[in-house]
């Protein structure tokens, strides 16, 4: 027969044993999760767009209309709530949701999905949700899609001012379109930004007019910054940008007068890096405009017969293109020649250089 205390012993080994093949967990100890937890993270722009959750696995099972009933909330992840965090506001499938941190949920359903963003993050799972603490409910279509064993979070389609957020899970995808307005909120940085150190140095403020300029904001404001960086350092650079600044703001006599300061304080290679400076940001009217009307004090050097070849680019004229860009190298210093003879090839073969 066994003791009292051989018994008790054996009734606690077995219901040991029993909670640890059903995988639970202690209430006090720190142990793995079933369902992993991970965080992943997208900047727009300046902002960022954090989502906080635990993947469960499918395992053989059904999810959706299965373990998820349709029609029932559900806490979009395992665990505790999964989270949405948004350092800035967006908008979500076109409705504003301000910044902050946000209890995510969703309510599954056969053509339409209702996803839930809830001003209450700190709870477990989706229990005790209350559709009062809502701050957004948009409705998306979901998407059929392969098994998708684990849960995910993705960001597909990254631009410079929105992002797709996806949900995978089972055979089933939800997708979320995200806008930020990123040229306001970078336009703001810049303004307090220009309030620190940066206030001292003529390249901070000449970024920040060009910047207003390219992303179409206030040409008045670019003019001012324009004025303050020749203020610091009279230069090539910022004379230039307070010619476009003002010809925005159609004061097209005093744009020329800045142009033609420009031009004559310039030395070839900035002009030459400036426009492809241009190039580069997708400005090409204005950069050829740059390379066909300043040539320097010596039309036969390499940096000049390189703007005239881009300039034939520009006019789809490859024939005159490389002809140019050869006198460029035959022009060059050493250590270029390599570099020009490339674009030499390029150019035979109609390659645009100036993308």
């Amino acid at each position: 027969m066994y003791t009292f205390s051989r018994l008790a012993g054996l009734i606690i080994a077995g219901c040991c044993l029993a909670s640890s093949s059903a995988n639970a967990q202690s209430a006090i100890l720190t142990l793995p999760d079933v369902s992993q937890h991970a965080r992943t993270l997208q900047r727009v722009g300046l902002t960022d767009i954090t989502i906080d959750y635990h993947r469960p696995l499918v395992s053989g099972r059904k999810i959706f209309g299965g373990l998820e009933p349709l029609g029932e909330v559900w806490r979009a992840g395992a665990n505790s709530n999964t989270t949405f965090e948004v350092s800035d506001p967006v908008t979500i499938q076109g409705q504003s949701l301000p910044k902050g941190i946000y209890g995510l949920h969703m309510i599954p359903g056969d053509s339409s999905w209702v996803v839930v963003f809830s001003r209450n993050y700190t709870s477990w799972g989706s229990f005790s949700y209350d559709s009062t603490e809502d701050a957004l409910r948009v409705t998306v279509k979901p998407t059929r899609i392969e098994l998708h064993e684990a849960l995910s979070y993705e960001f597909d389609d990254p631009k410079p001012a929105s992002v797709m957020v996806t949900m995978r899970w089972e055979r089933v995808a939800v997708s979320l379109d995200v806008k930020v307005n990123t040229p306001e909120l970078v336009a703001q940085s810049l303004r307090r930004q220009l309030r620190s150190r940066a206030q001292s140095e003529w390249q901070a403020w000449e970024e920040v007019a060009n910047y207003f300029l390219e992303n179409k904001l206030s040409a008045d404001e670019a003019a001012k910054y324009a004025a303050r960086s020749i203020q610091i350092e009279d230069r090539f650079e910022n004379e230039f940008t307070k010619a476009r600044a003002l010809r925005a703001l159609g004061r097209q006599d005093e744009a020329a007068a800045a142009q033609t300061r420009a031009l004559a304080i310039a030395t070839p290679r900035q002009v030459y890096d400036f426009g492809r400076g241009l190039q580069r940001l997708g400005q090409q009217a204005q950069a050829l405009e740059i390379f066909r009307q300043y040539r320097g004090n010596d039309p036969n050097s390499w940096i000049a017969h390189n703007e005239a070849a881009r300039v034939a680019v520009g006019a789809g004229d490859y024939d005159t293109a490389v002809s140019e860009m050869k006198r460029a190298v035959s022009a060059a210093p050493e250590g270029l020649k390599s570099f020009l003879g490339d674009l030499v090839r390029q150019l035979q073969n109609k390659v645009d250089i100036n993308r």
